[in-house]
């Protein structure tokens, strides 16, 4: 699957264009790829304003963000690979997303070989791989286990719904 990280940045961004916020990225300037001016990194890490009026020729693309932009007066085009994009907020607040390490996919090497799930072992570590389940699924599972009576009724967690992995 092809990484979330730029769509979830095109989508912040035109939130906050929306809410007449100014949108700010921090990259990771030590990734590879990564064209910044490198006098203004500070620990590793630079923070740039990509409002439509600091920047020129913005496109926020599924392999990088670029534009063109004036540092101390001087024009530069600037690159940031997707995976060097740290976070994407608002100067104003600091509302935003900060983006973690995506999961690798795995490998569907078996499929591609033309083998099914039984043949490729697939169906064996299922749950070996995490899954989304909610609580109630989750409390199902745990209501088979405790020999809590036959067709006793568990009552549903209280409070809000939320997805855990279940392994």
């Amino acid at each position: 699957m092809l990484s979330s990280r730029p769509y979830l940045a095109r989508a912040l961004y035109q939130w906050l264009l929306d809410n007449d916020q100014t949108p700010h990225i921090v990259v990771d300037a030590k990734q590879p790829g990564v064209e910044v001016p490198e006098q203004f990194v500070q620990n590793g890490q630079i923070v740039l304003n990509i409002a439509p009026q600091a920047v020129e020729e913005l496109f926020i693309e599924n392999d990088a963000i670029s534009f063109s932009a004036r540092f101390g007066g001087k024009p530069m085009r600037v690159m940031v690979p997707t995976e060097a994009l740290i976070a994407l907020y608002a100067r104003e607040n600091g509302v935003g997303m900060v983006f973690g390490h995506e999961p690798v996919m795995p490998d569907h090497g078996a499929e591609a070989a033309g083998l099914g799930e039984e043949e490729s072992g697939e169906e064996e570590s299922s749950d070996e791989r995490p899954s989304l389940a909610s609580v109630e699924d989750a409390g199902e599972e745990v209501g088979k286990d405790d020999g809590g009576g036959e067709g006793a009724p568990k009552a549903p967690p209280k409070g809000r719904p939320s997805l855990r992995v279940i392994k």
